[in-house]
Protein backbone atom coordinates (compact mmCIF):
# COMPACT_ATOMS: atom_id res chain seq x y z
CA UNK A 1 0.00 0.00 0.00
CA UNK A 2 2.89 2.50 -0.11
CA UNK A 3 2.58 3.88 -3.73
CA UNK A 4 2.59 7.22 -4.79
CA UNK A 5 4.83 10.59 -3.73
CA UNK A 6 7.06 11.22 -0.90
CA UNK A 7 6.51 14.23 1.21
CA UNK A 8 9.22 16.90 1.06
CA UNK A 9 10.20 15.14 -3.06
CA UNK A 10 8.90 15.36 -6.13
CA UNK A 11 10.16 11.34 -6.11
CA UNK A 12 7.76 8.82 -6.23
CA UNK A 13 7.95 5.02 -4.82
CA UNK A 14 7.43 3.09 -8.20
CA UNK A 15 10.10 5.27 -9.67
CA UNK A 16 12.51 4.02 -6.89
CA UNK A 17 11.82 0.60 -6.50
CA UNK A 18 12.12 0.35 -10.44
CA UNK A 19 15.39 1.91 -10.49
CA UNK A 20 16.71 0.09 -7.28
CA UNK A 21 15.76 -3.07 -7.91
CA UNK A 22 16.49 -3.75 -11.58
CA UNK A 23 19.35 -1.35 -11.97
CA UNK A 24 21.10 -0.03 -9.01
CA UNK A 25 21.26 -2.88 -6.30
CA UNK A 26 22.94 -5.92 -8.35
CA UNK A 27 26.20 -3.46 -9.29
CA UNK A 28 26.35 -2.19 -5.41
CA UNK A 29 25.99 -5.89 -4.14
CA UNK A 30 28.53 -7.05 -6.12
CA UNK A 31 30.79 -4.47 -5.16
CA UNK A 32 30.41 -4.90 -1.43
CA UNK A 33 31.35 -8.28 -1.87
CA UNK A 34 34.79 -7.10 -2.73
CA UNK A 35 38.06 -7.08 -0.37
CA UNK A 36 37.85 -3.11 -0.13
CA UNK A 37 34.48 -2.79 1.27
CA UNK A 38 33.70 -6.23 3.19
CA UNK A 39 36.27 -5.33 6.18
CA UNK A 40 35.49 -2.25 8.10
CA UNK A 41 37.53 -1.81 11.52
CA UNK A 42 35.58 -1.10 14.53
CA UNK A 43 35.95 -0.98 18.40
CA UNK A 44 32.61 -3.32 19.74
CA UNK A 45 34.05 -2.22 23.15
CA UNK A 46 33.63 0.72 23.94
CA UNK A 47 31.46 1.64 27.18
CA UNK A 48 27.79 3.56 27.09
CA UNK A 49 28.45 7.01 27.78
CA UNK A 50 25.07 7.45 28.53
CA UNK A 51 23.97 5.32 31.22
CA UNK A 52 25.63 2.66 33.53
CA UNK A 53 24.87 -0.91 31.46
CA UNK A 54 27.01 -3.69 31.34
CA UNK A 55 24.19 -6.29 30.13
CA UNK A 56 24.96 -7.70 27.00
CA UNK A 57 23.15 -9.97 24.59
CA UNK A 58 24.25 -13.75 26.25
CA UNK A 59 22.77 -15.17 22.73
CA UNK A 60 25.59 -17.02 20.46
CA UNK A 61 23.33 -14.87 17.28
CA UNK A 62 24.43 -11.32 18.93
CA UNK A 63 28.57 -12.31 19.26
CA UNK A 64 30.70 -10.92 16.15
CA UNK A 65 33.77 -12.53 14.90
CA UNK A 66 36.29 -10.21 14.23
CA UNK A 67 38.94 -11.38 11.39
CA UNK A 68 42.39 -12.96 12.43
CA UNK A 69 44.54 -9.73 10.86
CA UNK A 70 46.75 -12.12 8.73
CA UNK A 71 43.28 -12.51 6.46
CA UNK A 72 42.76 -8.63 6.33
CA UNK A 73 44.60 -7.73 3.16
CA UNK A 74 47.83 -5.86 3.61
CA UNK A 75 46.83 -2.48 1.64
CA UNK A 76 44.24 -2.32 4.11
CA UNK A 77 45.88 -3.09 6.97
CA UNK A 78 49.09 -0.89 6.29
CA UNK A 79 47.36 2.05 6.39
CA UNK A 80 43.48 1.84 7.60
CA UNK A 81 42.94 5.15 7.51
CA UNK A 82 44.33 5.80 4.25
CA UNK A 83 43.11 4.85 0.79
CA UNK A 84 45.40 5.22 -1.70
CA UNK A 85 49.24 6.17 -2.14
CA UNK A 86 48.67 10.04 -2.89
CA UNK A 87 46.65 10.32 0.61
CA UNK A 88 49.95 8.66 2.49
CA UNK A 89 51.57 11.39 1.32
CA UNK A 90 48.66 13.87 2.43
CA UNK A 91 48.75 12.09 5.65
CA UNK A 92 52.84 12.84 6.25
CA UNK A 93 52.57 16.74 4.55
CA UNK A 94 49.42 17.37 7.40
CA UNK A 95 52.17 15.41 10.48
CA UNK A 96 55.22 17.91 8.81
CA UNK A 97 52.70 21.19 9.09
CA UNK A 98 51.46 20.38 12.34
CA UNK A 99 54.97 19.42 14.03
CA UNK A 100 56.31 22.83 12.56
CA UNK A 101 53.41 24.64 13.54
CA UNK A 102 53.82 23.39 17.12
CA UNK A 103 57.35 24.12 16.77
CA UNK A 104 57.92 27.42 15.07
CA UNK A 105 59.26 29.87 17.57
CA UNK A 106 58.61 32.86 15.62
CA UNK A 107 54.68 32.64 16.87
CA UNK A 108 53.11 34.23 19.21
CA UNK A 109 52.12 31.68 22.26
CA UNK A 110 48.71 32.71 21.20
CA UNK A 111 49.15 32.02 17.90
CA UNK A 112 50.23 28.78 18.05
CA UNK A 113 47.43 27.91 20.13
CA UNK A 114 44.90 29.44 17.32
CA UNK A 115 46.68 26.84 14.63
CA UNK A 116 46.75 23.79 16.85
CA UNK A 117 42.15 24.90 17.53
CA UNK A 118 41.93 25.53 13.88
CA UNK A 119 43.24 22.24 12.68
CA UNK A 120 41.58 19.94 15.48
CA UNK A 121 38.58 22.22 14.58
CA UNK A 122 39.23 21.06 10.62
CA UNK A 123 39.26 17.62 11.57
CA UNK A 124 35.99 17.76 13.70
CA UNK A 125 33.26 20.18 12.04
CA UNK A 126 32.33 18.75 9.14
CA UNK A 127 32.08 15.19 11.10
CA UNK A 128 28.36 13.96 11.95
CA UNK A 129 29.81 11.11 13.70
CA UNK A 130 31.42 10.15 16.86
CA UNK A 131 33.83 7.58 15.24
CA UNK A 132 35.62 5.13 16.30
CA UNK A 133 39.67 5.83 17.39
CA UNK A 134 40.93 2.57 15.09
CA UNK A 135 44.15 3.15 16.32
CA UNK A 136 43.01 1.83 19.87
CA UNK A 137 43.94 -1.54 20.57
CA UNK A 138 40.27 -1.91 21.30
CA UNK A 139 39.35 -1.39 17.51
CA UNK A 140 39.56 -4.70 14.98
CA UNK A 141 38.49 -5.62 11.46
CA UNK A 142 35.49 -7.72 11.27
CA UNK A 143 34.27 -9.09 7.95
CA UNK A 144 30.83 -8.08 7.29
CA UNK A 145 29.84 -11.03 4.77
CA UNK A 146 30.57 -13.27 7.48
CA UNK A 147 28.78 -11.51 9.81
CA UNK A 148 25.66 -10.34 8.66
CA UNK A 149 22.84 -8.16 9.65
CA UNK A 150 19.94 -10.21 10.66
CA UNK A 151 17.76 -11.20 13.51
CA UNK A 152 19.91 -12.65 16.85
CA UNK A 153 16.91 -12.32 19.42
CA UNK A 154 17.73 -9.12 20.53
CA UNK A 155 14.72 -7.17 21.65
CA UNK A 156 12.40 -6.12 24.39
CA UNK A 157 13.20 -3.06 26.99
CA UNK A 158 16.98 -3.10 26.18
CA UNK A 159 16.17 -2.51 22.93
CA UNK A 160 13.29 -0.23 23.35
CA UNK A 161 15.60 2.14 25.77
CA UNK A 162 18.14 2.55 22.67
CA UNK A 163 15.07 3.72 19.80
CA UNK A 164 13.21 5.67 23.01
CA UNK A 165 16.40 7.51 23.54
CA UNK A 166 16.98 8.26 20.19
CA UNK A 167 13.50 9.43 19.45
CA UNK A 168 12.76 11.18 22.52
CA UNK A 169 15.92 12.96 22.82
CA UNK A 170 17.62 13.46 19.94
CA UNK A 171 14.63 14.42 17.08
CA UNK A 172 14.20 17.96 18.23
CA UNK A 173 10.56 16.74 20.38
CA UNK A 174 9.48 18.01 23.16
CA UNK A 175 8.38 15.47 25.83
CA UNK A 176 4.84 16.44 25.59
CA UNK A 177 4.25 15.32 22.31
CA UNK A 178 4.13 11.45 22.54
CA UNK A 179 4.87 9.24 19.77
CA UNK A 180 2.45 7.41 18.07
CA UNK A 181 2.34 3.92 19.54
CA UNK A 182 4.99 4.69 21.90
CA UNK A 183 4.20 3.26 25.91
CA UNK A 184 1.87 6.40 27.70
CA UNK A 185 1.13 7.58 24.44
CA UNK A 186 -2.63 9.76 24.49
CA UNK A 187 -5.67 7.62 22.41
CA UNK A 188 -5.17 10.57 19.60
CA UNK A 189 -3.96 8.25 16.65
CA UNK A 190 -0.45 10.26 16.76
CA UNK A 191 -2.85 13.37 15.59
CA UNK A 192 -1.19 15.35 17.98
CA UNK A 193 2.59 13.83 16.96
CA UNK A 194 1.94 14.49 13.23
CA UNK A 195 0.45 17.96 13.46
CA UNK A 196 3.77 18.92 15.46
CA UNK A 197 5.75 17.55 13.03
CA UNK A 198 3.91 19.06 9.97
CA UNK A 199 4.64 22.64 12.02
CA UNK A 200 8.35 22.19 11.91
CA UNK A 201 10.79 23.27 9.71
CA UNK A 202 11.89 21.61 6.86
CA UNK A 203 15.39 20.47 8.21
CA UNK A 204 13.58 18.87 11.85
CA UNK A 205 11.24 17.06 9.88
CA UNK A 206 13.76 15.49 7.93
CA UNK A 207 16.06 14.44 10.62
CA UNK A 208 13.03 12.85 12.29
CA UNK A 209 12.46 11.24 8.90
CA UNK A 210 16.07 10.13 8.81
CA UNK A 211 16.00 8.45 11.85
CA UNK A 212 12.66 6.83 11.49
CA UNK A 213 13.84 5.58 8.26
CA UNK A 214 17.00 3.91 9.19
CA UNK A 215 14.51 2.16 11.85
CA UNK A 216 11.87 0.76 9.02
CA UNK A 217 14.95 -0.85 7.25
CA UNK A 218 17.27 -2.20 10.06
CA UNK A 219 13.20 -4.32 10.89
CA UNK A 220 13.56 -5.09 7.48
CA UNK A 221 16.46 -6.78 7.68
CA UNK A 222 15.21 -8.81 10.84
CA UNK A 223 12.15 -9.37 9.22
CA UNK A 224 13.80 -10.45 6.08
CA UNK A 225 16.44 -12.37 7.96
CA UNK A 226 15.07 -13.76 10.80
CA UNK A 227 15.47 -17.91 12.57
CA UNK A 228 13.21 -19.99 10.84
CA UNK A 229 14.35 -23.11 12.03
CA UNK A 230 17.19 -23.96 15.07
CA UNK A 231 17.99 -27.31 15.47
CA UNK A 232 21.61 -28.77 16.14
CA UNK A 233 21.98 -30.36 12.54
CA UNK A 234 20.89 -26.63 10.65
CA UNK A 235 20.00 -23.07 10.99
CA UNK A 236 17.55 -21.43 8.36
CA UNK A 237 17.07 -17.87 8.24
CA UNK A 238 14.34 -16.46 5.72
CA UNK A 239 11.50 -13.92 5.62
CA UNK A 240 9.19 -13.50 8.76
CA UNK A 241 5.78 -12.16 6.90
CA UNK A 242 4.03 -12.48 10.71
CA UNK A 243 7.01 -9.84 12.36
CA UNK A 244 6.69 -8.10 8.86
CA UNK A 245 3.15 -7.25 9.08
CA UNK A 246 3.54 -6.47 12.99
CA UNK A 247 5.79 -3.72 12.16
CA UNK A 248 4.65 -2.36 8.50
CA UNK A 249 1.00 -3.48 8.41
CA UNK A 250 -1.12 -0.06 8.05
CA UNK A 251 -4.31 -1.57 10.17
CA UNK A 252 -2.24 -3.38 12.62
CA UNK A 253 0.19 -0.30 13.19
CA UNK A 254 -2.79 1.93 13.24
CA UNK A 255 -1.63 3.68 9.90
CA UNK A 256 1.57 4.16 11.04
CA UNK A 257 3.79 1.19 8.95
CA UNK A 258 3.11 2.45 5.94
CA UNK A 259 4.45 6.14 7.27
CA UNK A 260 7.35 4.06 8.38
CA UNK A 261 7.79 2.89 5.16
CA UNK A 262 7.73 6.21 3.14
CA UNK A 263 10.99 7.39 5.59
CA UNK A 264 12.75 4.73 4.47
CA UNK A 265 12.39 6.11 0.95
CA UNK A 266 12.93 9.12 2.47
CA UNK A 267 16.18 8.06 3.79
CA UNK A 268 17.05 6.08 0.42
CA UNK A 269 16.97 9.41 -1.70
CA UNK A 270 19.38 10.97 0.93
CA UNK A 271 21.94 8.63 0.24
CA UNK A 272 21.29 8.32 -3.24
CA UNK A 273 21.90 12.31 -3.76
CA UNK A 274 25.38 12.22 -1.65
CA UNK A 275 26.74 9.20 -3.87
CA UNK A 276 25.65 11.12 -6.72
CA UNK A 277 27.11 15.01 -5.35
CA UNK A 278 30.34 13.11 -4.21
CA UNK A 279 31.23 11.53 -7.77
CA UNK A 280 34.69 14.04 -8.45
CA UNK A 281 36.25 13.31 -5.18
CA UNK A 282 36.39 9.44 -6.29
CA UNK A 283 36.89 10.48 -10.17
CA UNK A 284 40.26 11.67 -9.44
CA UNK A 285 43.30 9.50 -11.47
CA UNK A 286 44.61 9.66 -8.34
CA UNK A 287 42.36 8.23 -5.72
CA UNK A 288 42.12 4.14 -5.84
CA UNK A 289 40.43 1.59 -3.58
CA UNK A 290 43.46 0.25 -2.13
CA UNK A 291 43.94 -3.17 -1.33
CA UNK A 292 47.23 -3.86 -3.06
CA UNK A 293 45.64 -6.23 -5.44
CA UNK A 294 45.98 -4.16 -8.76
CA UNK A 295 44.12 -5.53 -10.89
CA UNK A 296 41.49 -6.15 -8.36
CA UNK A 297 41.45 -2.32 -7.32
CA UNK A 298 41.12 -0.99 -10.60
CA UNK A 299 38.04 -3.60 -11.55
CA UNK A 300 36.30 -2.18 -7.96
CA UNK A 301 37.44 1.45 -8.75
CA UNK A 302 35.60 1.32 -11.95
CA UNK A 303 32.40 -0.41 -10.85
CA UNK A 304 32.44 1.94 -7.97
CA UNK A 305 32.39 4.94 -10.42
CA UNK A 306 29.62 2.89 -12.53
CA UNK A 307 27.31 3.09 -9.51
CA UNK A 308 28.35 6.57 -9.01
CA UNK A 309 27.07 7.64 -12.59
CA UNK A 310 24.18 5.59 -12.25
CA UNK A 311 23.06 7.64 -8.89
CA UNK A 312 23.78 10.64 -10.99
CA UNK A 313 21.30 9.76 -13.68
CA UNK A 314 18.79 9.23 -11.46
CA UNK A 315 16.24 11.47 -12.51
CA UNK A 316 13.99 12.54 -9.63
CA UNK A 317 17.16 13.71 -7.23
CA UNK A 318 16.01 15.05 -3.66
CA UNK A 319 16.69 18.81 -4.15
CA UNK A 320 18.78 19.39 -0.39
CA UNK A 321 18.76 23.41 -1.57
CA UNK A 322 16.06 23.70 1.09
CA UNK A 323 17.87 23.07 3.72
CA UNK A 324 19.49 25.37 6.39
CA UNK A 325 18.63 28.38 3.14
CA UNK A 326 17.33 30.73 5.46
CA UNK A 327 19.06 33.48 7.41
CA UNK A 328 22.94 33.15 7.30
CA UNK A 329 22.98 33.33 10.85
CA UNK A 330 20.02 31.00 11.83
CA UNK A 331 21.04 28.49 9.18
CA UNK A 332 24.32 28.31 10.87
CA UNK A 333 23.04 28.01 13.80
CA UNK A 334 20.58 24.80 12.85
CA UNK A 335 23.06 22.74 10.94
CA UNK A 336 25.35 22.71 14.08
CA UNK A 337 22.35 21.48 16.12
CA UNK A 338 21.63 18.91 13.38
CA UNK A 339 24.93 18.08 13.64
CA UNK A 340 25.25 17.63 17.26
CA UNK A 341 22.10 15.64 17.82
CA UNK A 342 23.21 12.94 14.92
CA UNK A 343 26.66 12.53 16.74
CA UNK A 344 24.65 12.65 19.98
CA UNK A 345 22.98 9.24 18.27
CA UNK A 346 26.08 7.63 16.90
CA UNK A 347 27.14 7.42 20.62
CA UNK A 348 24.14 5.93 21.83
CA UNK A 349 25.03 2.97 19.14
CA UNK A 350 27.89 2.32 22.20
CA UNK A 351 24.93 1.47 24.14
CA UNK A 352 23.46 -1.45 22.39
CA UNK A 353 23.90 -4.59 24.19
CA UNK A 354 24.13 -7.03 20.73
CA UNK A 355 27.22 -6.78 19.12
CA UNK A 356 26.13 -7.59 15.73
CA UNK A 357 23.52 -4.72 16.39
CA UNK A 358 26.17 -2.84 17.23
CA UNK A 359 28.14 -3.08 14.35
CA UNK A 360 25.78 -2.76 12.28
CA UNK A 361 24.46 0.01 14.10
CA UNK A 362 27.70 1.67 14.29
CA UNK A 363 27.76 1.48 10.19
CA UNK A 364 24.47 2.64 9.38
CA UNK A 365 24.93 6.01 11.35
CA UNK A 366 28.35 6.58 10.57
CA UNK A 367 27.31 5.64 6.78
CA UNK A 368 24.56 8.07 6.99
CA UNK A 369 26.51 10.90 8.78
CA UNK A 370 29.15 10.77 5.38
CA UNK A 371 26.42 10.93 3.66
CA UNK A 372 25.40 14.08 5.55
CA UNK A 373 28.86 15.00 5.57
CA UNK A 374 29.09 14.88 1.71
CA UNK A 375 25.69 16.86 1.42
CA UNK A 376 26.53 19.97 3.52
CA UNK A 377 30.43 20.14 1.63
CA UNK A 378 29.07 20.94 -1.93
CA UNK A 379 31.10 23.62 -2.37
CA UNK A 380 34.16 22.40 -1.17
CA UNK A 381 33.76 18.95 -3.26
CA UNK A 382 33.25 21.48 -6.85
CA UNK A 383 36.98 23.09 -5.69
CA UNK A 384 38.48 19.50 -5.92
CA UNK A 385 41.41 19.62 -8.05
CA UNK A 386 41.04 16.95 -10.74
CA UNK A 387 45.17 15.94 -9.89
CA UNK A 388 47.15 16.24 -6.46
CA UNK A 389 45.58 15.98 -3.02
CA UNK A 390 42.27 17.65 -1.97
CA UNK A 391 42.76 19.48 0.76
CA UNK A 392 39.66 20.99 1.72
CA UNK A 393 37.22 17.87 1.08
CA UNK A 394 38.23 14.31 2.56
CA UNK A 395 36.74 11.08 3.32
CA UNK A 396 38.72 8.07 5.46
CA UNK A 397 38.73 4.83 4.16
CA UNK A 398 36.57 3.79 7.07
CA UNK A 399 33.94 6.56 6.26
CA UNK A 400 34.10 5.25 2.30
CA UNK A 401 32.91 1.81 3.75
CA UNK A 402 30.07 2.90 5.92
CA UNK A 403 28.89 5.42 2.92
CA UNK A 404 28.40 2.68 0.63
CA UNK A 405 27.96 -0.37 2.86
CA UNK A 406 24.96 1.89 4.69
CA UNK A 407 23.80 2.42 1.47
CA UNK A 408 23.74 -1.35 0.24
CA UNK A 409 21.35 -1.84 3.85
CA UNK A 410 18.85 0.70 2.50
CA UNK A 411 18.62 -0.35 -1.20
CA UNK A 412 18.58 -4.04 0.39
CA UNK A 413 15.08 -2.97 2.19
CA UNK A 414 13.60 -1.43 -0.85
CA UNK A 415 14.33 -4.90 -2.79
CA UNK A 416 13.23 -6.91 0.52
CA UNK A 417 9.68 -5.11 0.09
CA UNK A 418 9.34 -6.16 -3.35
CA UNK A 419 9.70 -9.81 -1.97
CA UNK A 420 7.37 -9.21 0.70
CA UNK A 421 4.69 -8.12 -1.63
CA UNK A 422 4.96 -11.11 -3.49
CA UNK A 423 4.42 -13.41 -0.69
CA UNK A 424 1.62 -10.81 0.70
CA UNK A 425 0.26 -11.28 -2.78
CA UNK A 426 0.09 -15.34 -3.07
CA UNK A 427 -1.04 -15.59 0.39
CA UNK A 428 -4.22 -13.90 -0.60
Amino acid sequence: QVTGYLDDCTCDVETIDAFNNHKLFPRLNELLQSDYFRYYKVNLQKPCPFWDDNSHCAMRDCAVQPCPSDEVPDGIRSGSYKYSEEANHLAEECEEAKRLGAVDDSLSKETRQAVLQWAQHDDSSDSFCEADDIHSPDAEYVDLLLNPERYTGYKGPDAWKIWNSIYEENCFKPQNVKRPLASGRGDDEGHAFYKWLKGLCVEKRAFYRLISGLHASINIHLSARYLLQDTWSEKKWGPNVTEFQQRFDEVLTRGEGPRRLKNLYFLYLIELRALSKVLPFFERPGFQLYTGNESQDAEMKHLLLEILHLAKSFPLHFDENSFFAGNKKEAAKLKEEFRLHFKNISKIMDCVGCFKCRLWGKLQTQGLGTALKILFSEKLIEKIPESGPSYGFQLTRQEIVALLNAFGRVSTSVKELENFRNILKNMR
